[in-house]
């Protein structure tokens, strides 16, 4: 799959969530919506996914575009994305017998069409987070270490 330059991503996500899996796939949104977004003014930090018999992307704000007028939607609204129903029930499956959840991560555009990649997390432990940070403490000053060295 190539690398999109994303237009928003959710900065928070790989601090709160292992990512175990990413999914890109299309999101339904309204022309006004589409404007906005590639301006670059929309949020994904506290969003999640719902998976029923579609997905839905929930508290995903979409700022409301200023030149939009009455065309403009409500811009936490719940959005659907467009997966193939196979992808779906393996989604659904997958999520209620492991305890996972869906996350946005980055929103880009791809040949004009807007693009959703979400990824299948399961949540951080306070221990795991600390785990984390000192990795990456200690890998700064190993660094640090090499480059005083040369």
């Amino acid at each position: 799959m190539p690398q999109h330059t994303p237009l928003i991503q959710n900065r928070k996500a790989h601090h709160e969530f292992f990512v175990l899996e990413t999914i890109e796939c299309g999101i339904e949104l309204c022309g006004t919506e589409v404007k906005s977004l590639r301006q670059g003014r929309a949020n994904l930090k506290d969003s999640w996914c719902s998976v029923d018999r579609e997905i839905y992307v929930k508290a995903m704000h979409i700022s409301p575009y200023e030149q939009g007028n009455r065309f403009n939607t409500d811009p936490m609204r719940p959005r659907r994305l467009l997966l193939h129903k196979r992808e779906i029930r393996r989604l659904a499956l997958e999520i209620k017998r492991q305890g996972l959840t869906l996350i946005p991560l980055k929103l880009y555009f791809v040949k004009g069409k807007a693009k959703l990649e979400i990824g299948i997390c399961k949540g951080k432990k306070l221990h795991d987070k600390r785990a984390v940070a000192a990795e990456k403490e200690s890998q700064r000053t190993i660094d640090r270490a090499i480059k005083s060295a040369l």
